[in-house]
């Protein structure tokens, strides 16, 4: 088969690739190593996570706030198998949906490994492809053969896999990734998470809001520490309040799986231990990228220390006609972040001349409250010795925060200090994920925080504090506190 652009892996960065790549009137093909198209996030991360997040912030709040809204009921109960029965449900809604989108855009999909032979063609190893042109599944059924595809461009998408420690034994039994926590349908009575990261502190949420002690071992000093360091501070007491208990400043230096339970021992910077004991220890020290099998070697591509796939600021790889998008390049590992860099090598296939400006991707914490934050840190301006000027609304302070009893949190703005730029905006609050498009819109058109300030915000709504932030960056002329 022969192909203008050839996509291996099927996750946000892929399959958005592939999409724009044929509306640009381009021949395309998609290579997925797995049945279900969608990767990590739609399969075992982003998608599922945010499921069993949802189910379990609804128990949450019939336990804790319902008679507080005067809303009287029975005993509620947890149905563990359940929630994860219909996060399946929503799984599967999901990867159909991106099945549809494949056929909609006539992209030809393959389902097996794909291992460059050349820079022009791949070998899709124990393939059965799952909608080529003029091949129908009947047709397919039972073929098990390599098949070799060539193509003019390819634009490698397969993504990242969970990340661990060479003592750790990853038995997906006692000691666990994320994948496995998504799958659990006995509630735990204790949960240990080594890393204090998102997405250790997601299922961590899930998990305490359903009845399960927490216990979050980080080596840093701070939970979630590459964002802001007020967002760590104001989620860390967040969920103290939840029953998170942290380990701040401790390494993992042994975890055993012991038969019914796991032990894990942890030292503080003076070499003191502590030995924890619980139901599981669910690694989340990050994740590494994924390029096991394709064959790199037999085109020249190498990979850095990290496995990263080293690219330009065309994410053109050393080979001229091979891309690399996503987890798999340099950059923060976000679905988001690889569906740009799918649209932006597409288009520049086309001959467009797109760009990204990736300090303004905004990155987000979907605990509740979430967290949200986009541009510069506060910390990062003071290293770079960028004079700035900030503001902060809390939600307390907030008449919607307080009609919905989610009052913790705020908004915290960063200005430049003579030209009133706004430079990072960074919330903790309901809602975070949807009002930080707010401060992308005004960080990509360079608006001030007087812009801002000066804009009508419906009242009453959760939005209504950024703006006040913002009259607060600009001489302390907030309205509302």
């Amino acid at each position: 088969m022969q192909y203008d652009v050839t996509v291996i892996g099927s996750g946000p960065g892929g399959y958005i690739a592939a999409i724009r790549c044929s509306q640009l009137g381009m021949k395309t093909a998609i290579i997925e190593k797995y049945p279900a198209l969608g990767g990590t996030c739609l399969n075992v991360g982003c998608i599922p996570s945010k499921a069993l997040l949802d189910s379990s912030e609804h128990y949450h709040k019939a336990i804790h706030e319902f008679e507080e809204h005067g809303i009287k009921g029975g005993k509620y109960q947890v149905d563990l198998e359940q929630m994860v029965k219909r996060k399946q449900s929503v799984v599967d809604q999901t990867t159909g949906g991106i099945s549809y989108l494949m056929k909609k855009n006539k992209i030809d999909v393959y389902n097996g490994v794909g291992e460059f032979q050349d820079k022009n063609t791949i070998a899709v190893r124990s393939a059965e492809p799952a909608s080529p042109a003029g091949l129908s599944a009947k047709g397919m059924a039972g073929r098990r053969e390599d098949i070799k595809l060539t193509s003019k461009f390819i634009i490698i998408a397969t993504g990242s896999k969970p990340a661990s420690l060479p003592f750790i034994e990853l038995d997906k039994k006692r000691v666990i990734t994320s994948t496995e926590a998504l799958e659990i349908t006995k509630l735990p009575k204790h949960m240990i998470i080594m890393g204090g990261g998102v997405i250790g502190l997601e299922l961590g949420s899930v998990f305490a809001r359903l009845g399960t002690k927490i216990t979050v071992v980080e080596m840093m000093t701070s939970i979630i520490p590459t964002m802001d360091g007020t967002m760590g501070k104001e989620l860390q007491k967040v969920l103290k309040k939840l029953g998170f208990e942290f380990l701040l400043g401790h390494k993992v230096t042994e975890v055993k799986n012991t038969g019914r339970q796991v032990t894990v021992t942890a030292e503080d910077k003076s070499g003191a231990s502590k030995t924890l004991k619980g139901d599981y220890c669910l690694v989340s020290i990050g994740r590494r990228p994924y390029t096991e099998g394709l064959g790199l070697e037999n085109v020249g591509i190498n990979t850095d220390q990290a496995g990263r796939i080293a690219v330009d600021n065309h994410l053109r790889t050393s080979v001229n006609n091979i891309f690399a998008i996503g987890d798999v390049v340099r950059g923060a590992m976000l679905a988001h972040k690889a569906e740009e860099e799918g649209v932006l090598v597409a288009e520049q296939l086309a001959g467009q001349k797109p760009h990204i400006n990736y300090l303004l991707i905004p990155g987000v914490v979907y605990t509740w409250p979430e967290v949200a934050s986009v541009g510069h840190t506060e910390e990062a301006l003071k290293e770079a010795k960028i004079p700035y000027k900030k503001g902060a609304f809390p939600f307390k302070a907030s008449a919607r925060a307080r009609a919905s009893m989610d009052i913790d949190g705020q908004v915290k703005v960063l200005a430049h200090q003579q030209t009133d730029e706004i430079l990072g905006v960074h919330i903790i609050g309901p809602r975070a994920a949807d009002m930080i498009g707010e401060a992308v819109v005004a960080m990509e058109y360079r608006a001030s925080a007087e812009d801002i300030s000066r804009m009508s915000h419906a009242h009453p709504t959760f939005s209504e504090a950024i703006k006040e932030a913002c009259l607060v960056a600009t001489g302390d002329r907030a309205l509302n506190i």
